[in-house]
């Protein structure tokens, strides 16, 4: 399955006095299987974005074309469509409202009109595929977990449903560093075995140049770049223009090239940047 979307355009509260521009002719195109980091800063239009690929939003204008369906067509049966593509919000703890945590993940694969059997495995494939051990946890209330396993349960959720596509909005947000690991851990995880178009929108330029095959660039309600994370973080003056910062690992090898080192300033991970030091250590 691949998305194109094209001359994308969305406007809030048009006609009225504080009508705004969240997307202004956004094109770009995700092939089957594509890790796509999403990035820009606050109000770019990131999540009113996402948000148009399981047709939560309507565009004023413009199409997006999800395999072969065009989902902004009058008479598209979105619900078909949302089966496919999964959105995880930020802060996707806060829509926990089950007993326990079977549930709860059982609640979005319980209305697609699955028998219970069926159900029943999709929830214990999903708990175990985010990490958590499902004898463990199916009986616990959600609200009895610490904040990065809820955030575990409410993927679980999503991913129960096996959509074709899966979008998850900041899932790192608010979480300590070992959580955010795990959950970066899981994503990656999730990714392999399932081979599926995952739409990750982050503030965290790490995360994204280390995991993302692709990445969109928003700035005011456009799109600023599209390319390989090489592509884009290489453009490293574009970027802080527009509020956004590189990669910790370009950050460093940078400062040692104005410091005189001969090193390259292409290394997208801090992995890659220790490497390169002990090359130039070497030589």
């Amino acid at each position: 399955m691949s998305i194109e979307v094209k001359g994308l355009t969305h406007i809030y509260s048009e006609g009225l006095p504080h009508e705004s521009v969240a997307l202004e002719n956004v094109s770009f195109n995700v092939e089957d299987g594509q890790l796509v980091g999403v990035i820009g800063h606050t109000g770019s239009g990131k999540s009113t974005l996402v948000q148009h690929l399981n047709g939560l939003l309507r565009p004023k204008s413009g199409t997006i074309v999800v395999g072969d369906v065009d989902i902004t067509a009058d008479g598209v049966v979105m619900r078909d469509i949302r089966r496919k593509i999964g959105l995880v919000f930020q802060y996707p703890e806060y829509q926990l409202f089950e007993e326990t945590v079977a549930k709860d993940v059982a609640f979005g694969p319980g209305n697609l009109g699955l028998s219970q059997e069926e159900t029943e495995q999709r929830v214990k494939e999903a708990i175990q595929m985010v990490g958590l051990d499902y004898d463990a946890v199916k009986n616990v209330s959600p609200f009895e977990l610490s904040g990065g396993q809820k955030r575990r349960v409410a993927i679980a959720g999503v991913i129960a449903m096996k959509p074709e596509i899966l979008i998850l909005d900041e899932p790192t947000a608010g979480l300590n560093p070992k959580a955010h690991d795990d959950i970066l851990a899981m994503v990656r995880a999730i990714h392999e075995q399932e081979k599926n178009i995952i739409f990750l929108i982050s503030h965290n330029m790490n995360d994204i140049a280390a995991m993302a095959d692709k990445v969109i660039v928003m700035d005011r309600g456009q799109v600023a770049m599209d390319g390989t994370p090489a592509q884009v973080f290489s453009r490293g003056e574009e970027l802080k223009a527009m509020g956004l910062a590189l990669p910790d690992s370009m950050e460093l090898v940078a400062r040692l090239r104005r410091a005189g080192m001969d090193i390259d300033t292409s290394c997208l991970t801090m992995e890659q940047a220790a490497d390169e030091i002990a090359k130039v250590l070497k030589r």
